[in-house]
């Protein structure tokens, strides 16, 4: 997934993870090297060095977790689909310039700026 992320956008500098005892992913972190992409882990109990994840994480929690019963992994999946489908597609994301994520994407190729994209979504009326 990510090798195919970076072929349509192009590597990053650096890409941000946690340094939780979750992160065993070494092959993960020698495949980023070759790739030309450095890695900057989270210092522990420092949430605040990744707000976008924290933000999503509390989110996810708030809006989906808290509010269903996962009594088996097929309703788990459906249920994170439906959260996930509508985290993409429907919700407006401040970070974003209150565009949805699927919006972005979308005119991504062009390199548009938000305030682009924003600006077009007024004057289209969404």
């Amino acid at each position: 997934m990510l090798a195919e992320l970076f072929a349509c956008r192009g590597a990053p500098a650096v890409m941000r993870s946690d340094n939780g005892g979750e992160f065993v992913a070494s092959d993960v972190v020698d495949w980023l090297e070759e790739t030309g992409t450095g890695t900057f882990h989270i210092a522990p109990g420092k949430p605040w060095q990744n707000g976008f994840g924290e933000s999503f994480n509390g989110r996810l929690r708030d809006e989906c977790l808290n509010e269903h019963e996962f009594w088996s992994l097929a309703r788990a999946r459906v249920l994170l689909d439906r959260f996930g489908s509508d985290h993409n597609a429907e919700h407006l994301h401040s970070s974003l310039g209150y565009l949805t994520p699927k919006r972005v994407r979308r005119c991504a190729p062009r390199r548009r700026s938000l305030r682009e994209l924003r600006y077009d979504a007024i004057k289209r009326g969404g």
